[in-house]
C-alpha cells in the first residue's frame, strides 16, 4: 500500500467511510510535466505534426532535440501555438512576419512586468 493510499484510508476511517479503491488501470501523474512530445503538442494545438515541425524550423516555436533527434517542447508550447495561429489568422500575417510580431509582444510583456514590479502603471506616461 502506498503512502497516498494509506493517507486516503486513514482520512476515510476518521470520516466513518471507506477509502476509494484505486483502479489497477488508473494512471496518476506524480510529478509535473516538464516537456511535451511532438505528438502531444500537435494534438493539443489541433495542428498537424509536420506543421509544428515547420514552425520550429522557422524559429517561431521553442523545442529541443534529444539524443535520438526527437523534438521535445516546454509545457507552454500549445499556448504559444494558439497565439501564433490567432495572430496569423487575425492579422493575415505570413510566418516570417509572425516571428517579429511574437518577439515584440514578448518584449512588451517583459517591460510591462518590470513596470509592475516597480509599482508603475503602464497607462501613466513615462515623463510624469
Amino acid at each position: 500500500m502506498t503512502q497516498r493510499t494509506r493517507s486516503a484510508a486513514a482520512f476515510a476511517a476518521r470520516r466513518g467511510g471507506s477509502a476509494p479503491r484505486p483502479s489497477p488501470h488508473a494512471s496518476h501523474v506524480l510529478a509535473p510535466v516538464h516537456r511535451l512530445s511532438l505528438e502531444t503538442v500537435a494534438s493539443r494545438s489541433g495542428l498537424h505534426p509536420e506543421m509544428v515541425r515547420r514552425l520550429v524550423t522557422l524559429g517561431l516555436l521553442e523545442a529541443h532535440r534529444d539524443a535520438d533527434g526527437r523534438l521535445w517542447f516546454p509545457p507552454s508550447a500549445p499556448l504559444a501555438l494558439a497565439r501564433i495561429e490567432r495572430l496569423r489568422a487575425g492579422f493575415c500575417l505570413n510566418y516570417a512576419s509572425l516571428g517579429l510580431v511574437v518577439e515584440l509582444l514578448e518584449r512588451i510583456a517583459v517591460l510591462e512586468a518590470e513596470l509592475r514590479r516597480r509599482g508603475v502603471r503602464s497607462e501613466d506616461p513615462s515623463w510624469i
